[in-house]
């Protein structure tokens, strides 16, 4: 299987393409259009700040390749995110995918610190892609949520119940790290590319 990693100016990429090398897969990350648009899945990770990100996507060009992907393509931690139409991160149009605006999170209590980091369990899943996960804990750090809508396939609480992950059409995403989840998120990826 041809999988591909978004290579753009974000962090944690590297984690991802360790965790598919545990599981026998050597992907290609890359920023070229052409080898995106022909891979059988291509994942788009990151950690960091949603208009940089957009920035350097648009400047590329790749927040349009990313749009045309017809294969499935997940998103994950910001790039769940930059799925949205729009983030309060910079105030900045993401890729659109998702109809659905990304939030910070505002402490109600004193006990409620920002960013969100740790160990969630996952609810409310739905989808192939989260086939045997309900109930699971995954990994987790983020100050900034995608609310509760139509195209939430799991559900996480912190400070609110928020989207932990969304699928449409062959678009698919999660807020936490697969590839920091243990056992759980490796099930999550394997899921993704037996889509």
């Amino acid at each position: 299987m041809n999988v591909a990693i978004v290579k753009y100016n974000a962090g944690n990429i590297y984690s991802v393409v360790n965790a598919l090398r545990r599981m026998g897969i050597e992907p290609t990350l890359t920023d070229d259009p052409e080898l995106l648009s022909k891979a059988d899945r291509v994942l788009f990770p990151g950690q960091g700040e949603a208009r940089g990100a957009m920035e350097y996507l648009k400047a590329r060009r790749l927040d349009e390749v990313i749009r045309d992907l017809k294969q499935p393509v997940f998103g994950i931690c910001v790039g769940q995110q930059l799925l949205c139409s729009h983030s309060e991160e910079g105030d900045v149009d993401c890729i659109g995918i998702f109809d659905a605006e990304v939030k910070r999170f505002k402490p109600e209590r004193h006990e409620d610190k920002v960013p969100c980091m740790g160990w969630n369990k996952l609810y409310d899943t739905q989808s192939p892609l989260m086939d045997g996960i309900e109930g699971g804990y995954v990994y987790f750090v983020h100050s900034y949520y995608v609310p509760l809508c139509a195209d939430t396939i799991a559900t996480a609480d912190y400070i609110l119940p928020y989207s932990a992950s969304m699928h449409k059409n062959n678009f698919y995403a999660c807020q936490f790290h697969p590839e920091k989840s243990g056992r759980t998120g490796e099930r999550i990826i394997r899921n993704f590319l037996e889509l």
